[in-house]
């Protein structure tokens, strides 16, 4: 099910360019990998690392700024791991077999489709710097100790440098990812990582 969603998102994000070629340049579309862990803790480890369809929409372009809508999908691949086992309270029904459970690694899917919003800055004809703001709704396939199985969001935060050669985007952006249920199910620790994506666009 959650596979099917990702593959129909996917052919979604894909069909949309071929409908705005001719709209003055203000479409791009691409691809992006990244890779990250978690913050210095005691408690987990978290790495992953993640495959992203990218689509950008221009919605103004002013005189020192450009604004832009994002969209883009995403198959988040995960370890985790709990290191702290006395996170798991006493008071928990079950708590030695979820110790037991928890403490073992842990390999995480996420299925993402984060919608945000990009502030662009050009520094140069063919460079610019952006700030970028997305919130993603996600389904993951695994329960932990921080987060329970099924719907959660993934909140992100970057600042991006982009060079442009040709027709071709060149994407570099370092980034900090929350995931958390907002309290929709029971277990809502969620992660914090941080992160870095490479990715290319072509201007259609």
């Amino acid at each position: 099910m959650c596979q099917k969603a990702f593959l129909i998102a996917i052919i979604i994000c894909s069909s949309i360019p071929f409908y705005a070629q001719d709209d003055d340049n203000r479409v791009e579309f691409g691809f992006a990998y990244g890779l990250g862990n978690e913050f210095k803790n005691r408690n987990y480890t978290y790495t992953n690392q993640y495959f992203k369809l990218q689509l950008y929409y221009k919605i103004k372009d002013a005189k020192s700024f450009k604004y832009e809508f994002v969209l883009q999908p995403e198959l988040n691949l995960a370890t985790h791991q709990l290191l702290n086992l006395y996170f798991v309270k006493p008071d928990e029904l079950n708590y030695i077999a979820k110790r037991e459970q928890y403490t073992k690694l842990k390999s995480v899917k996420e299925y993402v489709l984060n919608i945000g919003f990009m502030v662009r800055k050009p520094i140069f004809k063919s460079a610019s710097i952006y700030v970028l703001g997305s919130v993603g709704p996600m389904i993951t396939d695994t329960e932990t100790e921080r987060l329970s199985k099924g719907f959660a969001f993934a909140n992100v935060l970057a600042l991006g440098f982009t060079f442009k050669y040709n027709k071709v985007i060149f994407d570099v952006r370092p980034n900090i990812r929350h995931v958390s249920n907002a309290g929709l199910q029971n277990t809502n620790s969620g992660y914090n990582t941080k992160n870095i994506d490479f990715g290319f666009l072509f201007t259609l």
